[in-house]
């Protein structure tokens, strides 16, 4: 449902679901070349195979060579259970330098290009080898290298283990919208999963079913309480399960999304794209129900939601802190000749600093004073300085936007972690006047700083390795909106940087 590709909508292999029948995720499977599964003392191991190729798609009466897996557009979907390891061999065979990013998962394996691996070559391979240790929900694969994942992404749907339930009443059917479907047929009074992705470059999206209600139950791949609403809006890179009952009259409802844009003077495309929830009994000829969708700047709507979203239950959230960070601004990071994460493990000089500042520069009113008089001189320094953390550092960041060039809505995305959004507001962030919630806070992997506002995240540094944090507009990662955090290694066994992968390709 991108309308920056100007598609309608477009569903991935709806399947219903009676039971946690793994079979039919199986059998889904088996499409995929080179497919296998292997089952050792109550783990699966998943094998996929995955090929880039070129491939002409022909869509809305346009023919185009894109960049696809296995030839496929859509894109193959990667199924497992909580716990499972996946393996997933790319060969390249496309004249495009690739990588793919998995979420939250073993530093070699995390992709983006010139962080932690350098790219894929034409006629390169590499495995990327994971384990989805106490994971469920679902999550996107999507390329981390040039802008190649505007077609080069996908979902990853991890079921819990087998004999564990949803904590929601189980739907009688689920599907995955890639933000990109023409319809889904509902059985009148029945209960469906949809799980919603945002896998747009540059833009937010409102989404909705016309006279529907959405009841969200997972916030990237973390359950949350049921909260009820008649729309969302989805940041790119952002994956939301809704729960929705077909409890209408018959007849052909509208499912529409359409942009958010927060940033003014900014062009983009002002495109609603329409698909239908349509009700057996209802025809393809009936007139279809219109979804309200918030001007293209309603920002009020766009937080909305944020502001009463709560995990599913009390968690442990970090209450001392050892590293309280302030970031304004990233920084531009270039290509090299080896990815960060090598340097680091190897002891490798000269290829990043460790001196990435852990407040601005310049403290001044962000959200109303910024410098916006040419050459909007903000004091920002080019460079690869990364900021690093001791293993198990307890982390409180703040993050600020201001209005240099304009205010605007930040999907902030960091690697390998999932952190707990403990405040967001507007303004400019002031610690005498803010109240955390420190007993249930979602749980999350992207996060929209809100136009002219701050959001503060906090997490525990235990995942060793070099993390990407960036927003996830990707024209502003162009740009250098981006930060590395490397996270050193503990003292257990299970505490250190694992060795890299012998097939780790060559920049």
């Amino acid at each position: 449902m991108s309308s920056e590709a100007g598609s309608a909508i477009d569903t991935l292999w709806p399947k219903r679901m009676r039971g946690l029948d793994y079979d039919s995720y199986n059998n889904h499977n088996n499409y995929v070349a080179g497919y296998t599964s292997q089952r050792r003392g109550g783990r699966s191991t998943r094998y996929y195979d995955f090929k880039v190729q070129t491939t002409s798609i022909t869509k809305l009466c346009n023919t185009k060579d894109i960049p696809t897996i296995n030839g496929m557009y859509p894109r193959p979907v990667v199924y497992a259970q909580e716990d499972d390891k996946v393996i997933v061999r790319v060969t390249n065979e496309s004249p495009y330098n690739i990588t793919i990013h998995w979420q939250r998962l073993s530093c070699w394996s995390d992709g983006p290009s010139y962080i932690t691996q350098c790219p894929i070559q034409t006629g390169q391979n590499i495995t990327y080898v994971f384990t989805l240790v106490q994971q469920k929900g679902t999550f996107s694969w999507h390329a981390h290298v040039s802008w190649l994942q505007a077609t080069v992404y996908g979902a990853i749907v991890v079921y819990p283990k087998k004999g564990v339930s949803y904590p929601f009443k189980f739907p009688y059917e689920e599907h995955i919208i890639i933000l990109d479907i023409y319809k889904i047929d509902v059985v009148p009074g029945k209960t469906y999963l949809l799980r919603l992705i945002n896998a747009a470059l540059n833009q937010e999206h409102f989404f909705a079913i016309a006279n529907h209600r959405l009841t969200i139950v997972e916030v990237d791949a973390e359950y949350t309480k049921p909260l009820t609403t008649v729309r969302v809006m989805l940041r790119p890179g952002q994956t939301l399960n809704v729960l929705v009952t077909a409890d209408k009259p018959i007849a052909r409802y509208s499912m529409a999304i359409g942009p958010y844009q927060s940033a003014k003077n900014v062009s983009f495309q002002n495109i609603t794209s329409i698909a239908y929830f349509q009700y057996f009994g209802a025809t393809a000829n009936d007139l279809s129900l219109p979804a309200a969708l918030p001007r293209f700047d309603d920002n009020l709507a766009a937080k909305t939601v944020m502001d009463r979203l709560r995990s599913l239950n009390p968690v442990t959230v970090p209450k001392e802190i050892d590293r309280n960070l302030f970031v304004t601004i990233g920084l531009n990071l270039y290509k090299p000749n080896t990815s960060i994460l090598e340097a680091y493990y190897k002891n490798i000089n000269g290829y990043f600093t460790e001196d990435f500042p852990g407040v601005p520069l310049k403290f001044y009113d962000f959200v109303n004073g910024a410098p916006n008089n040419p050459p909007n001189d903000t004091n920002s320094l080019n460079g690869t300085r990364t900021y690093v953390l001791a293993y198990g550092s307890r982390v409180q960041l703040i993050l600020q936007d201001t209005s240099t060039v304009s205010k605007e809505n930040h999907p902030i995305h960091l690697h390998g972690y999932s952190f707990y959004v403990v405040g967001y507001g507007a303004g400019n962030y002031d610690p005498d006047t803010t109240n955390f919630n420190l007993v249930d806070p979602p749980y999350m992997n992207t996060i929209g700083v809100p136009v002219g506002g701050w959001a503060v995240i906090r997490f525990v540094a235990d995942n060793p390795g070099a993390w990407f944090m960036h927003c996830h507009l990707e024209i502003h990662l162009s740009w250098g909106l981006s930060v590395v955090f490397i996270v050193k290694s503990g003292e257990g066994p299970l505490e250190r940087h694992p060795h890299p992968p012998a097939d780790l390709p060559r920049c």
